[in-house]
């Protein structure tokens, strides 16, 4: 962003040296952005080029054509990754960007950078509590065994315990693409390189960037870690795991910058399918999480990307991924038709500030620096769209020091009647950093829609009126696509006590109220968002050894709760919060119901959610853009699924005062936290719903055994009769 300024000031002298003009409006701004730097290079004949000799950087990228793909991409020397119909991911060399969009047959390029790890985008850490809270406990019966838990991800720590079984003797992580990794020789993948197998995985030991980086570490032991003999034991604790490391923003140093542009958005969709293709090849569902996102935008970066996870959903094949941490802070602004204006200050921390507007008719955007002259700058919207491609590019004395405006103003590609003008505003010092500065969007003619790109929207009394701001909208990319399925957060306890004995208070809400910083709906073109929340704060998760290890100073040590030293090395159990690890635990959920039924869909989800979410705030209608359809139940999605609900005589709740397991023998133990104080009943149902049999238990044992020997292999639902609501409930298991 701090370049974009710089790049389109030289837009207008650049397009004069171009042979042949490129085809703009084909172009995500991503692409549009690297061709006109590769022409100002060419211009100049020097630049990104000269300095890595014969090497030709690359992009990697969605191409829409429309005809023969293979010529298309042949001619411009393209290597064609994966094909989702007419949508082909490819790596095309940046010097024929320009060339291959004046093709008739190509209609579409796009790429997007940006992702962000969600968790630490947020300045929220918090404390441990099990990752079932709120959610009716599981039994031994669904554990994941059999399907996969893909995790795409950054700081992934392959040694640690939490990755093996619980009686720490099997390895659980299948294989790893670490598209970062430096060990390139022979791979057969675009970037990175591939492990296979516990000693090839143990000896790399981590990701890549897994000493910066923990995020992974974490988001996969919620997921499926086993809790290595804690109580910390995540959802799907038997399920196989397939991991992608990919890159985020934080992981430029590990990349060379001839090759920074391999890694988008296009690379992110690869990675989807090669946790896909492992689950394919062995015959297995799967389901893959991932906390990480951008914001959404109008600019069209997301449509084929969507379009390509769309293809690759399905039929026991589901993308779980977080919905952000962007609540804490105002980020969108409406003025209403008929209203004469709306706005407010805002403050920036960068000497770059961006922001999007979007309208369907003229409006002005007005900016006043507050001081002895009262700078103005106002820019009528069809000022905008009079200037060549739309892009308006001026400098200005404002606040007392030079801003340089740009704005670039195209079709919404959500609502082709509506206009989006993208705003990127630079300066030697930070907007607000010498006077207040106020945003304002004047036209009574028409509906103007304000979304944040960075910055604070604050109030200020030097103008009371401008106090225009709510923290909605605000759902990133890639959990906005509808066939993701996007997970918010819910809040529980409200503080916990460290390794040091130091207790840590901080307070996001109790029992299951949305937590407030998640981010909430609707989407830009106006669906309901979040879908689902899960447990997000105080949430206790494995984290890297090796992050522990070379950052003994960072700030989240001291969110450690307890360490413990395998095989000579020390691994930490930290708490920490966020949407990030909301994700994992619905992924987990899925895994477990798709344990139950491997061909679920990602729309017989939406419909679990909506008959068996729990719902804190009953004055709501749901779904909404705060809960989606409420908290995810885990046990009673499974009764549903499974047919169940509305079976007479059995509960739809777990009995919180008794635990049932198998045993290797097949005896079914029901063990009560204190002495059974009256005669109680034990009734066994198949997965039909019929009784297959009842047997009557005397008072004053705290345990007790049932031969199920004598019954085939299968699920069944044992339901608890024992008098009060703590000793009374089904538990699903499997004999």
């Amino acid at each position: 962003m701090k370049r974009m300024c710089a790049v389109y000031l030289l837009m207008l002298c650049v397009m004069g040296a171009m042979g042949q003009r490129a085809d703009y409006t084909k172009m995500s701004a991503l692409v549009r952005r690297i061709v006109i730097e590769e022409a100002t290079r060419q211009q100049n004949k020097q630049g990104t080029r000269a300095s890595h000799g014969a090497k030709a950087p690359l992009l990697t990228a969605f191409v829409r054509i429309n005809g023969d793909a293979g010529e298309v991409l042949r001619e411009n020397r393209c290597t064609d990754l994966a094909q989702f119909g007419t949508i082909h991911i490819a790596a095309i060399p940046i010097d024929r960007l320009s060339q291959m969009s004046i093709d008739r047959r190509v209609l579409r390029i796009e790429a997007r950078q940006g992702m962000h790890a969600l968790l630490d985008s947020m300045a929220v850490h918090i404390d441990a509590i099990p990752v079932y809270a709120g959610m009716a406990p599981l039994s031994q019966a669904y554990t994941g065994k059999g399907v996969v838990m893909g995790i795409q991800d950054v700081g992934f720590d392959l040694t640690h315990p939490n990755f093996y079984d619980a009686a720490m003797q099997n390895y659980r992580i299948r294989q790893l693409w670490d598209q970062l990794s430096a060990d390139t020789l022979g791979n057969r993948l675009y970037v990175g390189a591939e492990y296979r197998g516990k000693d090839a995985l143990l000896a790399y030991a981590h990701s890549r960037d897994g000493l910066k980086q923990t995020h992974g570490t974490q988001t996969l032991g919620i997921a499926a870690g086993s809790g290595a003999g804690t109580n910390y034991r995540g959802i799907a604790y038997e399920s196989d795991i397939c991991l992608v490391s990919n890159a985020i923003s934080a992981d430029k140093e590990f990349i060379d910058s001839a090759d920074i542009y391999k890694y988008t958005y296009a690379t992110d969709a690869l990675g989807f399918k090669y946790i896909f293709d492992y689950a394919k090849t062995h015959g297995q569902p799967c389901v893959i999480s991932f906390s990480e996102g951008s914001p959404q935008d109008f600019r069209g970066d997301d449509v084929l990307y969507y379009e390509v996870l769309d293809s690759l959903v399905g039929p026991g094949r589901i993308i779980v991924s977080s919905a952000a941490n962007e609540s804490i802070r105002k980020t969108y602004i409406i003025k209403e038709r008929a209203r004469k204006s709306a706005g407010t200050f805002f403050e920036n921390g960068l000497p770059t500030a961006y922001f999007t507007l979007k309208s369907d008719a003229r409006f002005t955007l007005r900016m006043v620096a507050y001081g002895a002259h009262n700078d103005t700058i106002s820019i009528p919207s069809q000022d905008i769209l009079a200037r060549a491609d739309s892009q308006y590019v001026d400098t200005v004395a404002f606040g007392r020091q030079r801003l340089a405006i740009n704005i670039a103003a195209y079709r919404s590609c959500y609502n082709r009647g509506e206009t989006v003008f993208d705003a990127v505003l630079s300066a030697a010092e930070p907007l607000g950093a010498r006077c207040p500065v106020s945003l304002e969007l004047v036209g009574e003619g028409s509906e103007v829609e304000f979304y944040r790109g960075n910055g604070t929207l604050t109030v200020n009394s030097l103008n009371p009126n401008l106090c225009d701001g709510e923290p909605t909208h605000n759902i990133f990319s890639p959990s906005s696509a509808a066939c993701v399925v996007c997970v918010g957060a819910s809040a529980y306890r409200t503080g916990f006590t460290n390794s040091a004995g130091e207790y840590i208070d901080i307070n996001w809400g109790t029992g299951g109220a949305y937590a407030g910083f998640s981010s909430v709906g609707p989407t830009y073109d106006g669906r309901i968002k979040p879908d689902v929340v899960a447990p997000g704060t105080n949430i206790v998760s494995s984290y890297s050894s090796y992050f522990v290890e070379n950052n003994p100073t960072e700030y989240k040590m001291k969110l450690n709760i307890s360490y413990f030293t395998v095989g000579g090395r020390t691994y930490a159990w930290n708490c920490d919060g966020g949407t990030s690890f909301s994700a994992p635990a619905v992924g987990g959920a899925i895994a477990l119901w798709l344990q139950a039924k491997p061909d679920l869909t990602r729309e017989q989800i939406m419909d679990v959610f909506a008959h068996t979410c729990t719902r804190y705030d009953r004055a709501m209608t749901y779904p909404n853009n705060y809960y989606g359809y409420g908290q995810i139940d885990v046990y009673k999605g499974l009764l549903y699924i499974l047919g169940l609900s509305g079976v007479e005589g059995i509960s739809d709740h777990h009995p919180s005062a008794v635990r049932v397991n198998v045993t290797d023998s097949r005896q079914v133990v029901i063990t009560f936290d204190d002495v059974a104080r009256c005669p109680f009943s034990v009734n066994i149902y198949g997965t039909s719903g019929s009784l297959i049999g009842r047997r009557t238990f005397a008072a004053g044992q705290s345990s007790y055994a049932m031969d199920m020997t004598s019954l085939p292999e299968g699920v069944y639902v044992i339901q608890v009769n024992g008098g009060t609501r703590g000793t009374t409930g089904s538990v699903l298991v499997r004999l």
